[in-house]
């Protein structure tokens, strides 16, 4: 294990779970527009619902019927639940159960740090076959990134300074920037995506590392 960090910590949902493809197949049957187009809404509708803290199926049914409002539509019953229902079945990318297994054999502890509720992200786990050392989330924390407070919480959790942790992650606006104020070493997965930022706001962040796929993770820090 390198001297240098204790715990890996990964961003969940477009890091570790294509979650651009989840909300494509939520939306697009509803909603007739080019992918580039709902992921630049879903960010914008998303953020906007995560400024202050309620449960996070009820933030992706807020988005659901702000596609509906947007577009002056009137939803079906139960309709409204589109994104929160076919989270779970959101896949993971198709190399994370080895870069996981490989920072595992190397001795890394690894986290997740989310903004997700408890039981929707043991679903999304249960299906990347690998366990994990922790599981932090914006249910406990009572704060979605960007805001620091569930950042805080990991270090608290994770019993670790910030100069120990190396935080992976899509996403600039809700992890990289933030997680560099603290202090911590970043690393972006750039992945290819619909549009530049994928399903985030556009922001700026300078990550100490660029990766455009999971497995590279080992090749930095192993």
């Amino acid at each position: 294990m390198s001297a240098n960090f204790e715990w890996v910590t990964f961003d969940c949902y477009g890091t570790l779970i294509d979650w651009e493809t989840g909300i494509l197949k939520a939306l697009k049957p509803i909603f007739a527009l080019e992918d580039a187009e709902i992921l630049k809404l879903y960010a914008r509708f998303e953020s906007e619902a995560e400024r202050t803290w309620k449960p996070y199926r009820e933030i992706l049914k807020e988005v659901a019927l702000k596609f509906f409002d947007h577009f002056g539509l009137k939803p079906d019953p139960g309709q409204e639940n589109i994104l929160w229902q076919s989270l779970p079945s959101w896949p993971p990318f198709p190399e994370v159960k080895e870069a996981l297994a490989g920072l595992k054999k190397a001795g890394f502890k690894f986290a997740i740090i989310s903004n997700i509720d408890n039981d929707l992200l043991a679903k999304s786990v249960a299906q990347m076959g690998v366990s994990f050392d922790a599981l932090i989330t914006a249910e406990e924390a009572r704060c979605y990134k960007p805001g620091q407070a569930i950042f805080e919480l990991a270090e608290t959790r994770l019993s670790v300074s910030p100069e120990r942790i190396f935080h992976v992650a899509q996403s600039l606006f809700h992890d990289i920037a933030p997680a560099k104020e603290r202090g911590w070493t970043t690393c972006w997965v750039k992945r290819p995506s619909r549009d530049p930022f994928g399903a985030t706001p556009p922001a700026e962040a300078r990550p100490d590392f660029v990766i455009s796929e999971l497995r590279e993770v080992i090749k930095i820090i192993g």
